[in-house]
């Protein structure tokens, strides 16, 4: 006897809860993840003879804010408050909105290539990284690791200076920051 899984269970029905959690219809969904409507309807409404390719899971998982791995494994009891932009227990709320506001086929790659230094990433680090998108923007021009590296480098830089500020090295930190910054400053804001 050949029993099928709950339709509960399959990796089908999660995404199908996850596409319904969204409000999506089936042209938005197909939009989101570009995948054409007709695999999207295998996806919503299956008939349990045909396997989800690689591929089609990971666009599913873009268009939903997810990873694949978190698609494949977490419950959805994990997934579903990140579709409502809550935290979760791991703290990747803030990844969610990143996903959800990429527009850049770059950066949602980059987001699937780096899962753990994108969840590393401060909300206002996702911010400078979500300017920096647009057709021939920086992100296309010089690439979204150039610009993760910059982001990584800068929050490192000031994790040390917190610890020297900290220090009897606080009147020199002071010092020479302020002579870089004497120099960075346009003539017309110097007074």
């Amino acid at each position: 006897m050949n029993a099928q899984p709950p339709r509960e269970s399959t990796l089908e029905a999660k995404i199908a809860r996850l596409v319904e959690e969204r409000g999506w219809n089936q042209e938005a969904f197909a939009r989101f993840s570009n995948l054409n409507r007709q695999t999207i309807r295998q996806i919503l409404q299956p008939n349990g003879t045909r396997k989800l390719r690689n591929a089609t899971v990971s666009a599913c998982a873009r268009a939903l804010g997810v990873t694949v791995s978190e698609l494949r494994q977490l419950p959805l009891e994990r997934l579903l408050p990140r579709m409502h932009g809550l935290p979760t227990s791991d703290g990747s709320a803030h990844l969610h909105r990143l996903y959800e506001q990429a527009t850049q086929p770059e950066l949602f790659a980059w987001l699937e290539r780096n899962p753990d230094r994108a969840r590393q990433l401060s909300s206002e680090e996702i911010d400078e990284l979500l300017s920096l998108q647009g057709t021939g923007g920086p992100l296309t021009n010089v690439g979204v690791e150039h610009h993760v590296k910059l982001i990584e480098r800068k929050r490192r830089l000031l994790q040390q200076l917190h610890v020297v500020a900290n220090t009897e090295y606080l009147d020199l930190l002071e010092q020479l920051v302020g002579v870089l910054y004497d120099r960075v400053q346009p003539y017309a804001d110097r007074k």
